[in-house]
């Protein structure tokens, strides 16, 4: 019996842990050929050992820093992956920074470049670089994975929910420009997980209370399937109740 993304390519930013690392398994288990970005090498090969370790199959790794590096490599990565592999199905940009939780009034110059450059102009890159072999392929799927400060405005995250609030804006942009097409365009956001941007925010918070990643990768992955319908939604997870 063939699997449901069997054949298929999928590039996943932010895939070195957390909710990147358990969709990028969730994905490949479901029978993609994963392309991984992540700023760290080693994180990059745990996730791909974690890969091998559940289908005997291997990622192509990408170490790129999605601030500093954008310009130079993240405008090819399309071709690239059309030039490697012949297609792109399924694009899931989860990477994200949160930096410093400050008053907006002090909000610093190299803080700010880099969590647009990550949380929003990365999310503009990706689009242009991905569209036309997303629109080309027989069922294009793209998932942007966000978060619920966008709609929940709170003292000293200004920056990191008006990044996102900029990112959600430009995808559900997109999704009414492909509308007519193929390709379907979605928000994620996974609530509250334990990742390391949350404990970074949330440090005596106990990690162990949380939804992990692993719970959230699979209603993350079915917004990747070709059966998936749903085009410029925001879909929230809501994780099953704890018994």
């Amino acid at each position: 019996m063939s699997l449901p993304l069997e054949n298929r390519v999928a590039l996943v930013t932010g895939a070195s842990r957390g909710i990147g690392a358990a969709l990028a398994v969730e994905l490949a288990r479901m029978g993609a050929q994963l392309v991984l970005i992540a700023r760290t090498q080693g994180g990059l090969e745990e996730t791909d050992d974690a890969i091998r370790a559940a289908t005997g199959r291997g990622a192509t790794l990408l170490t790129l820093n999605l601030h500093r590096d954008a310009e130079k490599q993240l405008d090819l990565i399309g071709p690239s992956i059309m030039e490697r592999f012949g297609r792109l199905d399924i694009l899931v940009h989860n990477a994200g920074v949160l930096n410093k939780l400050t008053p907006v009034a002090h909000i610093e110059p190299k803080d700010f470049a880099e969590t647009v450059g990550v949380n929003m102009a990365a999310a503009w890159r990706l689009i242009r670089t991905c569209d036309p072999p997303l629109r080309a392929a027989e069922a294009g799927r793209a998932v942007f994975v966000t978060t619920g400060r966008v709609l929940r405005p709170k003292a000293y995250w200004g920056l990191y929910g008006a990044t996102k609030a900029g990112m959600e804006h430009l995808v559900q942009t997109w999704a009414q420009e492909v509308a007519s097409t193929k390709l379907r365009v979605n928000l994620f956001d996974p609530d509250i997980v334990a990742t390391k941007l949350r404990a970074q925010a949330m440090p005596g918070e106990d990690p162990a209370t949380l939804t992990q990643p692993a719970e959230v990768a699979p209603a993350l992955a079915a917004l990747c399937l070709p059966s998936e319908t749903r085009n410029g939604e925001r879909v929230v997870f809501v994780p099953p109740p704890k018994h």
